[in-house]
């Protein structure tokens, strides 16, 4: 397809397209002539993946860090997609050492989880649990020993539905799964409660008590 019809089928504009194309996000058509260029499935599925990414938030050398992966693999699908994960956000000042996320540490390792230290996800863990105690809602015990069953679990069917036919289609699945679904998790979360919570609070009421008018009080 000409880059015209790649334009109409993609849904991306062609100023949008032919920037994509000089930042090398996009790979170049082949050339059907000295001005034309042919482009096919593998563009579409590429500006898929871009336009998905951009909608995200990511920013363009992000972005260029997932498809780089994508083109040119680490030496294992395991580092591979460790990095295209930690190029999503949100994204963690400066990757530290163990002694450096001491709540993150002690969540990991009462989960017996393996885990890198200097892993984004360790860093970006810190802070919320850091940001939940400052709130005063901290992660206890009785609630990590509830929770992570159930996240392990969808971990590990999204592991399971993970293509295994090319590295480009598992890093595919792996960053935008990622991105798509954590937004779908934490709207099902929300309606769990709204669900839960019609049968727990529906005809309960808040105690109030009553304040002093200050202006009673000056009058006696």
């Amino acid at each position: 397809m000409r880059v015209s019809e790649l334009v109409v089928v993609s849904g991306v504009p062609l100023a949008t397209v032919k920037y994509y194309l000089r930042e090398g996000l996009l790979m170049p058509g082949a050339a059907s002539s000295a001005t034309q260029s042919e482009y096919g499935e593998e563009h579409v599925r590429r500006l898929a993946l871009i336009k998905a990414l951009a909608g995200a938030g990511l920013p363009i050398n992000r972005i260029r860090t997932i498809v780089g992966l994508v083109d040119t693999p680490a030496d294992t699908v395991f580092e591979t997609l460790g990095r295209a994960l930690a190029a999503l956000p949100p994204y963690a000042a400066e990757a530290g050492g163990p002694d450096e996320y001491p709540r993150a540490r002690a969540v990991l390792e009462r989960l017996g989880q393996v885990y890198d230290p200097t892993y984004p996800a360790v860093a970006q863990l810190e802070r919320a649990l850091a940001a939940a105690e400052d709130v005063g809602i901290p992660m206890t015990s009785e609630r990590l020993d509830a929770y992570a069953p159930h996240v392990r679990a969808i971990a590990e069917v999204d592991l399971q539905l993970m293509p295994t036919d090319s590295v480009a289609s598992a890093v595919e699945y792996a960053v935008l799964g990622t991105v798509i679904y954590e937004p779908v998790l934490a709207a099902l979360r929300r309606l769990a409660h709204q669900d839960l919570g019609a049968g727990m609070f529906a005809d309960r009421t808040f105690d109030t008590v009553a304040t002093p008018d200050p202006h009673e009080q000056d009058d006696q």
